[in-house]
């Protein structure tokens, strides 16, 4: 067999550790994994749907590989992930240079779906979201020095903007034993970074376990030699527990980092999105967990415009941000989504005012930022090598998650690998990013 297949993954780290298993079970079919569109004979496209931004960017690479089909550089077109899984037969109505739409269900079936697709059958197909492969081996599209680790799947927290349960289904995850073996594989690869993903990673251990098991995990976790940090993701903040703030504080491998949603800080606002907590409590729990993890970075995510967020609750939201000063912050404005609660919300915002209050969120976040880095100088932190531009090293200290946060470009008089470990003082900052020497 000589079928050559491209991928192009869109979204999310957990998409894209599907679009990994899907590569791998393929490449050991004797399938030829190909790089770019025009080598590939089929090219499978692993969508996102979460938000309009991201289902506008998934429509859009549709239709940039179906020029490839339509001037024949390509033979077939497979779409997969959330968009395929949300919008199943209008892709196909809309699109119709797309040979198949599968379900996430269908993804453990992706060799059957190339194999009649490589003699031109189409197929369709939708099983159950349960279905969707959680563990196997993968064909890792980071860099060779930090990889993905999922933990779990699916969502029950039914946030009401949220459109994730009813793509994704509801949650599923997998035993401590698979996720140990995972990252041990991981390790005997080279890999030293290891980022735990899932749709609420704090949840884990719930269902096999009955308890929180994500501190448990963890102590096992950093038992394997060669792995230098594990990262946590997508934190739901009424999951963190005194048991898991301790393991982070104690353990050197567990990066003293942790991205924790918040979307609001707005006590109402919060409730309409089906949410809880307050500017006061949030506030408590951010401080403990700034007072007893030394160094702590905090990532987060906030939501503006939401339907009915008035001047005021943006303005509260503004004041939080600045009393607690996020190492980083993302910010999206609502986007009103088919099949959820919020969709028919009264009281929606108009863009143009969502757009304004992302803007000036960003904004008070660049000053605290800038702040911040300046007082990084003098400072040496452990970095990691990212890539090599423009004559200069740019690597990451354990503040900063590859692909989404910044770095620190270093200057070395030393020859360094692309994950190779170091020292680093800090000598300056441009913008977002540090600037360092290796000492």
């Amino acid at each position: 067999m000589n079928i050559k297949v491209g991928m192009i993954s869109l979204g999310c780290p957990k998409n894209q550790v599907d679009g990994e298993l899907m590569l791998e079970k393929l490449n050991k079919a004797g399938f030829q994994i190909v790089g770019a569109i025009e080598d590939a004979d089929i090219m499978i496209i692993n969508t996102c749907g979460f938000i309009e931004d991201a289902k506008r960017e998934a429509i859009e690479t549709i239709l940039e590989v179906a020029e490839y089909k339509t001037a024949g550089l390509i033979s077939s077109i497979i779409v997969t992930g959330c968009l395929a899984e949300r919008y199943q037969e209008e892709i196909l109505k809309e699109i119709p240079e797309v040979d198949s739409v599968i379900g996430i269900g269908a993804d453990g079936d992706i060799i059957k779906i190339c194999q009649k697709a490589a003699v031109g059958i189409s197929t369709s197909f939708f099983p159950d979201k349960k279905l969707l492969p959680l563990e196997g081996d993968r064909m890792l599209s980071t860099p060779p020095h930090w990889a993905y680790l999922k933990l779990s799947d699916g969502c029950d927290n039914k946030c009401s903007y949220c459109a994730i349960p009813g793509i994704r289904g509801s949650y599923i995850e997998r035993s401590m034993e698979s996720i140990i073996e995972e990252a041990k594989e991981l390790a005997s690869k080279g890999v030293k970074e290891v980022i735990l993903v899932a749709q609420d990673t704090t949840k884990y251990g719930m269902q096999l376990y009955g308890e929180y098991r994500l501190a448990k995990l963890l102590k096992e976790l950093v038992k394997i030699d060669g792995i230098e940090w594990f990262r946590l993701f997508y934190c739901y903040p009424d999951r963190v527990t005194d048991e898991l703030i301790d393991v982070i504080a104690e353990e050197e491998k567990i990066c003293s980092y942790i991205d924790i949603p918040l979307q609001h800080c707005n006590s109402d606002v919060l409730r309409s999105m089906n949410r809880n907590g307050s500017y006061d409590s949030l506030k408590e729990l951010l401080a403990k967990m700034k007072s007893r993890i030394k160094g702590l970075s905090l990532r987060t995510t906030f939501m503006v415009g939401f339907p009915g967020e008035s001047e005021e609750q943006f303005e509260e939201l503004c004041r939080f941000i600045k009393d607690i000063e996020f190492d980083r912050l993302g910010c999206f404005a609502f986007s009103p989504e088919e099949d959820t609660p919020a969709f028919d919300f009264d009281n929606q915002i108009d863009d143009k005012i969502k757009q304004r209050r992302a803007e000036v969120l960003m904004d008070i976040q660049y000053s605290i930022t800038e702040k911040a880095n300046k007082a990084k100088i003098g400072n040496v932190y452990k970095a990691v090598i990212d890539s090599f531009e423009d004559g200069k090293y740019v690597g990451r200290s354990y503040l900063d998650s590859p692909e989404i946060d910044t770095g620190i470009i270093i200057a070395s008089k030393n020859e360094l690998s692309v994950g190779d470990f170091i020292q680093v003082r800090i000598t300056d900052y441009d913008g977002y990013d540090l600037i360092g020497e290796e000492i």
